[in-house]
This record gives C-alpha cells, sequence and structure tokens, in this order.
C-alpha cells in the first residue's frame, strides 16, 4: 500500500525549534516526528511512501537516505516553493495514480487504525474517506446523518448542501483517497486540500467521515503539545515502533 506524508510546511508554530531544521525533524521522545509517523505506516502495513519538503528539504533528503528500515521504500518530492496542501498532493501524482493511498500529516502521531480505515473506505464507494475525531476544535467539518461532507465551519461557515442536522467534527490530519482524484484538480498550482473536497461535494462527489472517537491522537504543531504526546502515549508504545 502506498501513503503520502505532508512535510513541507514551515512549522512556524514550533519556533525556534524549526529555525535551522524542518518540522518533521523536530523530535519527540527522542527521534524526528517524521520516522514516528513512518514506524507507525509501515506498522500498518504500508511499503511505499512519499514525502513532500520545501523547508530545509535537503535535510528531509538526507534523512530519508539514512533511513533504514526493512520493506518500507521512502521517496521524497521536493517542491520549488510551497504549494499548499492541494498543489502538494497533485505535485506527487505520478507516485500516487494507481490505487488507493493515504495521507497523513506529519505533525499528527495516533494510534488510528489505518487498515480498519482502508476497509471501511474500499468498502464505501467514496472519493475520499477523512478520519475524524469529536474533540474541541476552532475548525471543523460538516457532515450529514450520513456521514457523508457538506461543508466547512471555522471563523466563517461554507455549507455546501443545506442539512439542519449537520455534524460539525475536526478533521485528524490522516485520509484516504482514490487515485480518481487527481483527474478533477483544476489548472491551479497552489491550493488547498480542504477547499478541493468542498468543492468536489459541491459537484455531487461523495466524501464521508471516519469516526475514530476513541483513539489516541496529538497535533505535534506546538512545543507545548510535544511533552503532551510523550506523557500521552508513553514510553512502552514508542519503543514498540
Amino acid at each position: 500500500m502506498k501513503a503520502m506524508i505532508f512535510a513541507a510546511g514551515l512549522g512556524t508554530r514550533l519556533k525556534p525549534l524549526t529555525d535551522e531544521r524542518p518540522k518533521a525533524l523536530v523530535e519527540v521522545s527522542g527521534k524526528p516526528m517524521l520516522f514516528w509517523v513512518i514506524a507507525r505506516l509501515k506498522q500498518q502495513g504500508f511499503t511505499d511512501i512519499i514525502i513532500n519538503a520545501y523547508h530545509y528539504a535537503d535535510q528531509i533528503i538526507a534523512f530519508v537516505n539514512q533511513y533504514e528500515s526493512f520493506g518500507v521504500s521512502l521517496r521524497v518530492s521536493v517542491e520549488e516553493k510551497l504549494l499548499d496542501t492541494g498543489g502538494g498532493l497533485r505535485n506527487a501524482a505520478w507516485f500516487l495514480d494507481r490505487e488507493e493511498f493515504l495521507v497523513h500529516n506529519v505533525d499528527i502521531l495516533t494510534d488510528l487504525d489505518y487498515k480498519r480505515m482502508m476497509e471501511f473506505h474500499r468498502n464505501s464507494n467514496a472519493l475520499v474517506t477523512l478520519a475524524v475525531k469529536e474533540r474541541t476544535s476552532s475548525r471543523q467539518l460538516l457532515f450529514d446523518s450520513e456521514g457523508s461532507l457538506c461543508g466547512w465551519q471555522s471563523n466563517e461557515t461554507r455549507p455546501v448542501h443545506e442539512d439542519r442536522n449537520l455534524t460539525p467534527l475536526p478533521f485528524m490530519g490522516v485520509s484516504i483517497m482514490s487515485p480518481m482524484i487527481f483527474g478533477l484538480m483544476k489548472e491551479v498550482e497552489k491550493f488547498s486540500i480542504i477547499d478541493f473536497f468542498l468543492d468536489l461535494v459541491s459537484a455531487g462527489e461523495k466524501i464521508c467521515a471516519f469516526r475514530a472517537d476513541g483513539v489516541k491522537w496529538v497535533d505535534l504543531g506546538k512545543i507545548s503539545r510535544i511533552q503532551k504526546a510523550e506523557i500521552l502515549f508513553g514510553r512502552e508504545w514508542f519503543e514498540n515502533l
């Protein structure tokens, strides 16, 4: 199975740790967060992984060249300028256009069952499946009673379909997509993947929620959350990856 790790961001919320290194190489429990995401993907059966890079991309390339893990093939998709999540994904289409694939933000640490999510996606007939978890957040996706994406809610609400019973659920930074999405992308270089998803459902495509309310999950985008993750998951969990 194939996966992509979004790792091109500037990591501004992690300053000063990202002044001289990319966010992906900021350490959690003694190793870069990129290491843990790769280890989790490998544990769940993903063998071909592409990582996009921009900020200190040479350091990510060096990490990949030194990384030794039997059974995992790693590639780096270097961006000459930031393409945002949608543009970064399309830039890696050559690697991902043959089968369903998983997309994972590098600053997300979770014990989500990716295998079960992939099975759910394959049975859903959805173009995209988004992992969501009920929690407090200022940014939430809106889903109808059948779990289909219908809009977005943050500082301003962007409904796609009118439904009085929409459920707001925050995105977990993990998704599974059909390679068919590449044929639906417009000819723009830089764009947000969330905006693209909303455009898809406006056009009648199915994007659904994978509820994962009981799993452990931490957004590592702030320094204070690194220690939180180390406590939440515990030494044994990290050692077993």
